[in-house]
């Protein structure tokens, strides 16, 4: 039960596209990640995801609209709901969403992070 400081959480890594957990609760994760440039197209079968945007800004893009989000912003992906994430600048974002989750869903590939550590 003590606090958790987001910044200083976020000065514990550098390497892109890679979530790290620093929170649970009701079967839930609360991830923080750091991304820039685009993520692959993917959906979650069975999970809603949730983004915050902590610093930066990034773009979510679905094969039909692309919704700009800014700091302080969030967006709810709905489950089954294909997305990309593209960042122009390094973003720093938090993510909620059930601890069963892959971060490349269906898609798979060399950004997928089977496992992400606790910080």
């Amino acid at each position: 039960m003590d606090k958790i400081n987001l910044a200083e959480k976020f000065s514990l890594f550098t390497k892109h596209w890679s979530p790290k957990i620093i929170a649970e609760l009701n079967g839930q994760h609360v991830k923080l990640v750091k991304f820039q440039g685009p993520f692959v197209w993917h959906a979650h079968e069975h999970e809603d995801e949730l983004f915050l945007v902590v610093r930066g800004a990034f773009k979510m893009e679905y094969r039909d609209r692309t919704v700009e989000l800014q700091a302080g912003d969030l967006i709810v992906v709905p489950r089954g709901v294909e997305h990309r994430p593209v960042a122009e600048h390094e973003v720093e974002v938090m993510l909620f969403e059930p601890a069963a989750t892959v971060n490349t869903g269906n898609a798979g590939g060399d950004k997928t992070v089977a496992q992400a550590d606790w910080i």
